[in-house]
């Protein structure tokens, strides 16, 4: 019971990491952006967290310093690619090794300072005494409840109940005819982007608030690229966004428990399973089942820029 309940406590701690970051991609590519800086963007988010929490130690103040820098990247990725219609991938390239570059030369000073404050956590009466469940997601931190329940069920209502998100999905599949039926592309586009990319910095400042609550140079490694991959893997949609990070979550805490118990399994091996499951849970359902090419399919104008001048 000990092992299970401190493997989906592992498992929801370690997949937060993925699924809020996801759901960030999920806003931008959602209105036909690719975001590919979502690696750069947590990384920013990492650092400019635990540089807030080492002069003001207030975790809250340093998740929304994070949210502010990430939101302040998107709007220059935004600029380049909605306004100037730079070419998408490379701009998410650039940005990167931008944001991965900055948090790197910055963060020398923080090198392995623990966080002096981070969020702790909040019994939920009655649901926290539940077995196995209950000690490992209902005694969790404030932001573990704002990703798996409060964001991915507001993100789908928004998105597949209202108005606002069929123009939202209109603009990601036909721009000009959303165009033609007065919705601001622009306007739309340049608005996720930049809610995603302060979504994806906020996935780092979590990474280094609550899941490994200090600085390191490389301590992203290569989430923000699993990110990008589960968008793909649930289909462009919130909750199952977030249901694929808890599943790599819960393939990240086997790893970690594999380890501590010294299962006659390579370490590395074992390091590697989050990677290896992303190849996977890509790959394999597209081979495996037809169905799964339609449901996985991206919006129609994702990736293209939007000449109001061509239709």
């Amino acid at each position: 019971m000990d092992l299970l309940t401190g493997l989906f406590t592992t498992a929801f701690l370690a997949g937060g990491v993925l699924a809020l970051a996801a759901l960030g991609e999920v806003l931008a590519e959602r209105v036909g952006v690719v975001n590919l800086g979502v690696e750069g963007l947590m990384a920013m988010g990492a650092l400019t967290a635990i540089a807030t929490v080492a002069a003001v130690p207030s975790p809250s103040i340093g998740f929304l310093a994070a949210l502010a820098v990430g939101a302040l990247f998107g709007m220059v990725f935004a600029f380049a690619t909605v306004i100037l219609r730079a070419n998408q991938v490379l701009c998410g390239l650039a940005l990167t090794l931008m944001g991965s570059g900055l948090a790197s030369t910055i963060g020398r000073a923080y090198s392995g300072m623990p966080a002096r404050a981070v969020f702790p956590g909040v019994e939920v009466p009655i649901l926290s005494t539940l077995p196995v469940l209950g000690k490992a997601f209902f005694s969790q931190n404030i932001l573990v409840y704002l990703i798996y329940i409060i964001l991915p069920v507001g993100l789908s209502i928004l998105m597949f109940r209202t108005r606002h998100g069929l123009n939202l999905r209109a603009v990601g599949e036909n721009p000009a005819a959303a165009d033609a039926a007065g919705i601001p592309v622009t306007l739309i586009r340049f608005a996720y982007v930049t809610a995603g990319s302060a979504l994806a910095a906020g996935a780092g400042a979590y990474l280094t608030l609550t899941f490994v609550p200090s600085w390191s140079d490389g301590v992203v490694a290569g989430r923000g690229w699993i990110a990008v991959a589960l968008v793909i893997f649930a289909g462009y949609r919130p909750i199952p966004a977030v249901l694929s990070g808890l599943l790599f979550g819960f393939i990240t805490a086997l790893g970690f428990v594999g380890q501590a118990r010294g299962w006659p399994v390579a370490p590395a091996f074992l390091s590697m399973l989050p990677y290896l499951g992303t190849v996977a849970f890509i790959i394999v359902p597209v081979l495996a089942f037809q169905r799964m090419r339609r449901i996985m399919a991206a919006p129609a104008a994702l990736g293209l820029p939007y000449y109001r001048d061509v239709r």
